[in-house]
């Protein structure tokens, strides 16, 4: 192999490795746990005064816990279907020309 498509195949794995990296997923999940956790807590250390202002209704403990469950979706979800790696067009073109040989 020459040294350009090896530099090819370099910058195509490293492409790859980005796309899952930065996938949407993984940053909305995160934070959304993360502020699940803040929020959760703050609504399980709620005083009595603070939960008569909200008609008795923990809002922090219900708005965290939700947080948390809409996180952990997404981080499963990320898990069970991880994004594909993009393919190069030479790459889908062989492929195809393999799929579908000329008569």
């Amino acid at each position: 192999m020459s040294d350009y498509q090896n530099d090819v195949e370099e910058l195509e794995a490293t492409s790859a490795t980005a796309a899952r990296l930065f996938d949407i997923r993984r940053i909305i999940g995160g934070l959304f746990v993360l502020y699940g956790i803040i929020v959760t807590i703050a609504g399980i250390t709620a005083s009595d005064a603070d939960l008569k202002k909200a008609q008795d209704i923990n809002i922090n403990l219900w708005t965290g816990l939700g947080m948390l469950a809409l996180g952990l979706f997404l981080l499963v979800w990320l898990k069970l279907r991880p994004t594909a790696p993009p393919t190069s067009p030479a790459a889908s073109a062989s492929a195809s020309a393999q799929d579908h040989p000329a008569e």
